[in-house]
């Protein structure tokens, strides 16, 4: 069976550990979690609520700090960047899936598909483009002018995927992107990822509850109590 070392491991993380001090008492959110992910896979992380998985995509996605522990990305050490480098890392090599969408409300639909790629700097043609063929391909073309809050919740995820993926990132962390979705739109939604991530290698993490993204899933890392307690590879 296929494992994550059968292909070039992109991310890696080693001994991480995240305790928040937000109460009197210490709560552990993660433990000791070493973990590796190969190059364009579609992986699952889920667990129970607690168990410590969107705190994990975020210290991957270098949206939160461990407490120890050391994080590679594609070769990076990102636990040893700045701020600033994180940022510029970031912009350059992650796209982010959230479940509120997080779409700039006083854009358009084109508008929030460019705004990373506006970020970059890439130049107005480029921009143009490829954010019409995303919204063509997500069937949303004839909405480019229309802003979120005239978007069904299916449609405003769309557009949030679509805007993860324009500026052709290396990784895409999606943290609970189905939840807010009609069975249609969820299923629509994940075989439009997994399109993408067959057709231009992006490699997928979900943290996910989500039996409909467990399904889709080629590899599913079960967390408990910030702990790894299974790892399965789907053939």
């Amino acid at each position: 069976m296929e494992t994550a070392t059968d292909k070039k491991v992109v991310i890696r993380t080693r001994d991480i550990a995240k305790v928040y001090h937000e109460s009197k008492i210490p709560v552990q959110a993660l433990k000791d979690v070493d973990l590796e992910i190969g190059e364009g896979e579609f992986t699952a992380i889920v667990g129970p609520s607690g168990s410590g998985k969107t705190t994990l995509l975020n210290i991957i996605g270098g949206l939160d700090k461990p407490t120890d522990g050391r994080i590679q990305i594609g070769g990076t050490d990102i636990s040893k960047l700045n701020e600033s480098e994180l940022i510029d890392f970031r912009l350059h090599n992650i796209g982010f899936v959230f479940q509120q969408y997080n779409l700039i409300p006083v854009l358009t639909a084109k508008e929030n598909v460019e705004f990373i790629m506006l970020l970059q700097k890439r130049s107005k043609h480029e921009m143009d483009e490829r954010a019409m063929l995303l919204l063509d391909e997500v069937g949303l073309k004839d909405k480019a002018d229309v802003r979120p809050s005239e978007l069904s919740g299916g449609q405003q995820q769309r557009v949030a995927v679509i805007r993860a993926l324009a500026s052709r990132p290396k990784f895409i962390l999606a943290d609970e992107p189905t939840a807010n979705l009609d069975s249609a739109s969820a299923n629509n939604l994940l075989d439009m990822m997994a399109q993408m991530n067959r057709e231009e290698g992006i490699t997928f993490i979900f943290s996910t509850h989500d039996q409909r993204v467990i399904d889709k899933a080629r590899r599913v890392v079960t967390l408990e109590d910030g702990m790894i307690k299974h790892d399965e590879v789907r053939g």
